[in-house]
């Protein structure tokens, strides 16, 4: 089992990727694979609702690294989706990113375990966590529970790890995420693989 980690920084060894390597440790200590894909300083196109991918099975842009991530989606078990605050939001490439992964690649992720985390200097954290939360609860995906609200605070690796109650938060969502995926598992090729589908019905406010 794997767990996939997307870190929306554009720095690969800043804040985030430490509270990353924090559920990393965790995931690892309880049998769990994960691995940690940074953006980095790579240009992520926005979404431009041309709906390509519904035809080609994968986004029409070859030139940032969605297509790559979204093939890791395919393989992956469940899901972190990290990013820094950036102005109350969370960083501008993940939620580009994220638009289309979730389009072009959504159907893979459904039913997967996934949890968001937040990290900032101060303030702005539960407006980016909202973010990302609706992500994964429009998607049908498992939330992972944890002991508060997934964020910690930093300006810098050094001092986002000094933040106790930060980090045991860390540490349950990777050991929440671990128990999920264990009962997933333990249910494999069962009824209760899945839930029964309930068909989707769109509707909208004019008349």
């Amino acid at each position: 089992m794997k767990v996939l980690m997307l870190n929306g920084s554009t720095h690969e060894n800043g804040t985030t990727s430490a509270v990353l390597k924090v559920i990393a440790a965790e995931l690892k200590a309880q049998g769990i694979e994960s691995e940690i894909v940074c953006l980095g300083k790579a240009a992520v196109h926005s979404c431009t609702g041309c709906s390509c991918c519904q035809k080609l099975g994968k986004c029409i842009f070859n030139d940032d690294p969605l297509n790559t991530i979204g093939e890791k989606v395919k393989d992956a078990d469940g899901y972190i989706f990290a990013a820094p605050v950036h102005y109350a939001s969370p960083s501008g490439a993940l939620v580009a990113l994220m638009d289309r992964l979730f389009y072009a690649y959504g159907k893979y992720m459904k039913f997967k375990p996934a949890a968001s985390v937040v990290v900032a200097r101060r303030a702005g954290t539960t407006a980016s966590y909202d973010v990302l939360n609706k992500y994964i609860q429009i998607n049908s995906m498992i939330q992972v529970p944890s002991t508060y609200w997934n964020m910690t605070f930093g300006t810098n690796a050094e001092e986002t790890l000094k933040d106790a109650e930060g980090q045991t938060i860390m540490r349950a969502v990777a050991s929440n995420t671990a128990w999920l995926l264990k009962l997933l598992h333990s249910v494999k090729g069962t009824e209760l693989e899945r839930p029964l589908i309930i068909d989707k019905v769109k509707t909208n406010f004019i008349k």
